[in-house]
């Protein structure tokens, strides 16, 4: 699996809640149709100008609040990472669990505005901005975490090991 992912950044804030991120109105929405609406009440229209490979770049206590599966819908928009100051800890499961590379950097958040470039290795624990060539180092994620990313989440990594069933129409 290639650790390295560059790619354009999106900025947000501190304590950035699962609920600003995943309304409630859109959790009875299929996950395609609930991405549409991430970060609704944040950056209202943001689905529509991220891209595939993009990334996140937080503030502090990123994804406050409820065990909503926010990072399935990062997936679904194509968002290649997710880097923070500091993550909520069931939100950072919730992405390793949904294979999104989620990895802690301090001073990250001070370091890029929107649409800076970015370069990260996320087993080696570095970010950097490709516009002012600052770069960051944080934790390097163990191989356990590496192991469920190149999986694609948990379920697919026990899927493939034999310890779950694998999912009807899945591609593990």
């Amino acid at each position: 699996m290639d650790t390295q992912i560059s790619g354009h950044v999106w900025v947000v804030g501190d304590s950035v809640t699962t609920d600003a991120m995943y309304p409630a109105f859109a959790m009875r929405l299929s996950i395609p149709e609930a991405a549409r609406h991430i970060f609704y009440e944040l950056r209202p229209g943001w689905a529509d100008q991220v891209h595939k490979g993009d990334i996140v770049v937080a503030g502090r206590n990123f994804g406050l609040g409820s065990s909503r599966p926010v990072a399935a819908l990062f997936r679904e928009l194509g968002i290649a990472a997710v880097v923070a100051e500091e993550f909520n800890s069931l939100f950072l499961r919730n992405c390793i669990n949904h294979g999104l590379p989620a990895l802690t950097v301090p001073g990250v958040h001070a370091a890029f505005a929107d649409g800076d470039g970015a370069a990260l290795d996320f087993a080696e624990g570095w970010i950097e901005n490709t516009v002012t060539r600052v770069r960051l180092t944080g934790g390097a994620l163990p191989p356990l975490v590496l192991d469920i990313l190149a999986a694609g989440g948990i379920l697919p990594k026990l899927a493939r090991e034999g310890y779950v069933p694998l999912p009807k129409a899945s591609h593990v």
